[in-house]
């Protein structure tokens, strides 16, 4: 049986390729999903992907993977440094969770800098562009045994 590992992403997300491609790159958030589920059927994995540009509906994928998923990819996007409630909710999630950022956070505006999501996550990814997707992914298969 395939664990199964929920990826989620936040808000504009959907813009990728579009928004900042000086910053994000001009790959699709539709070329990153193809490029995840076939590595994770490679890696033995199921996968869900979503993007919301709404913090309630990431807090309810969170809350919705408990007790289905094995780990949480996030890529909370703005909410990353203002959301107490997705903090909450990945606090009442059992398993692993991965924090990926596409850009080098660090190298960014201050307020940037600061994540919420970090005090929960177990591995933190930053700067890797896109490739950090898959990534993660290879990582949460390493957490997962």
């Amino acid at each position: 049986m395939a664990r199964m590992i929920h990826i989620l992403n936040g808000p504009n997300l959907n813009l990728l390729g579009q928004r900042e491609p000086e910053v994000y790159g001009h790959t699709t958030l539709n070329d990153v999903e193809r490029g995840c589920t076939a590595l994770a059927g490679e890696l033995g994995l199921e996968l869900r992907f979503l993007q919301t540009n709404h913090e309630g509906q990431l807090v309810d994928w969170v809350q919705e993977a408990r007790g289905v998923a094995a780990g949480i990819i996030i890529n909370p996007a703005a909410l990353t440094h203002t959301s107490v409630a997705v903090l909450d909710a990945l606090n009442a999630f059992d398993g692993p969770v991965i924090e990926l950022h596409i850009s080098q956070v660090h190298r960014r505006e201050a307020f940037r800098h600061h994540s919420y999501v970090s005090q929960r996550a177990d591995a933190v990814m930053a700067g890797f562009g896109t490739h950090g997707y898959e990534l993660a992914l290879r990582q949460m298969a390493y957490f997962l045994g």
